[in-house]
């Protein structure tokens, strides 16, 4: 039999997010390292096979952990994406519990989210001349690919909480107890540093994108331990735990 190759279009993207630095299980990688008109994304995009489908990864934070949250060019890694052929995109983004269901350890289908970040360049139509979008956001993550999500993990045996609300704060310092309180009246569920302006972005160059969050643990004042301290190995530890089912939901997506 013929060694597979690369080529032939992408199945699927992936953008990795804290703690999730590779891709388990892809194999034949070959690293690309493309420069976009918005600069250089995050990092090498590795382009390989997972369940003889052709996949991409990017780490979104780099594969060192270099790149806070409001600094990652996120206009150069969906533009980088997109011009190796994504169409999917499935972002895995670590983020903090608020209300009951979404307790350490939970992976997540979001549905909706709400946008605190600011500074942040969030749109392709920036510099002078570029064409004005207004694109339609009022589903931010694309229904199909969440369905494909849901299926996949069904498929595959791994539990995921299908909705929810994922509010976008600046980072890279967490949030305090009032601000968790406000998102909790807002109707957030979930706290993270990186769905905005990623999602956006995607929306704008017409992809397929849906976020799985992983959660690493509670917000502050939130959960049966309000007073309880968050600290880097709980949080890296919980990200493992939680992450141990998405190859085989990766591969259930592909295999659909």
């Amino acid at each position: 039999m013929a060694p597979q190759t690369n080529d032939g279009p992408l199945a699927l993207a992936v953008i990795g997010g804290t703690g999730v630095y590779r891709l388990a299980g892809l194999e034949d990688e070959e690293a690309h390292q493309p420069v976009t008109r918005y600069g250089a994304p995050s990092g090498p995009v590795r382009v390989g096979r997972l369940a003889g489908r052709r996949v991409a990864f990017l780490a979104r934070h780099g594969e060192g952990h270099s790149v806070p949250p409001h600094q990652v060019n996120y206009r150069a890694n969906i533009a980088a994406l997109h011009a190796l052929g994504a169409t999917r995109v499935l972002a895995l983004n670590t983020v903090g519990g608020i209300t009951g269901r979404f307790g350490p350890r939970v992976l997540a289908c979001p549905d909706q989210l709400i946008d605190y970040t600011w500074g942040r360049v969030s749109i392709y139509c920036e510099e002078p001349g570029s064409d004005v979008l207004h694109v339609d956001f009022g589903d931010p993550y694309t229904p199909s690919l969440r369905r494909e999500v849901m299926a996949a993990a069904a498929s595959a045996g791994v539990e995921v909480v299908d909705g929810g609300c994922y509010g976008a704060t600046q980072g890279p310092r967490l949030e305090t107890r009032a601000e968790i309180a406000r998102m909790r009246r807002d109707g957030c569920d979930l706290v993270g540093m990186t769905g905005m302006p990623e999602a956006g972005l995607a929306r704008e160059l017409g992809l397929e994108y849906a976020c799985l969050a992983i959660v690493a643990n509670w917000a502050a004042g939130a959960g049966p331990h309000a007073d309880e301290v968050i600290t880097l190995e709980d949080v890296l530890a919980n990200v493992a735990a939680a992450s141990s089912g998405l190859p085989d939901l990766v591969g259930a997506m592909l295999a659909g």
